[in-house]
């Protein structure tokens, strides 16, 4: 009898022992997933980050310390800071950091480069922005300020010069 006894504790031990464990397996399974599903690239991040703004208004010479308005590289200077990269202040400067990357292989949090307006001369640097993926390009110029336009557009298309990884 006490043997018998003992032999359903055992195995009603077991038994919950296995449900308790594969309980906790099931829970935490699906955990581990979505955190590495939801991991978000620090380039998305800057992104993201410099999606808040949208609308802010252009302000050529704008300075760092303000969020009241930007010009094109004081805005991603500004934004690239928040998350640890120190960026020059002026298009032209940004334009030397980080390593060359093609357009084909162009990732979110890319900066691109671009040669606009009549005292660009089609070569000079004059415009910076960043890659938000999708063909898109985070940055601000002109109205409506800081904005998404689409790369492919006739203004970015003929004006773009080249890509720097600085990520």
């Amino acid at each position: 009898m006490k043997f018998n006894s003992l032999f359903k504790k055992i195995i009603s031990v077991g038994i919950a022992a296995s449900i308790g464990f594969g309980a906790v397996a099931a829970i935490e399974a699906p955990s581990a997933q979505a955190a590495s599903a939801t991991a978000v690239s620090k380039g998305q991040q800057i992104v993201n980050y410099g999606k808040k703004y949208m609308g802010t208004p252009y302000k050529f010479g704008a300075t760092t310390t303000t969020t009241r308005n930007f010009d094109c590289s004081s805005f991603t200077k500004y934004i690239f800071k928040k998350y640890g990269v120190s960026l020059p202040r002026s298009s032209e400067d940004q334009a030397k950091k980080g390593r060359s990357v093609s357009k084909s292989n162009l990732k979110v949090g890319d900066l691109l480069f671009f040669s606009t307006g009549s005292r660009s001369r089609g070569k000079n640097v004059t415009h910076v922005a960043v890659y938000a993926g999708n063909g898109k390009i985070l940055h601000t110029y002109g109205s409506p300020g800081v904005t998404i336009s689409d790369l492919d557009s006739k203004t970015w298309k003929n004006g773009y010069l080249f890509s720097r990884r600085v990520l």
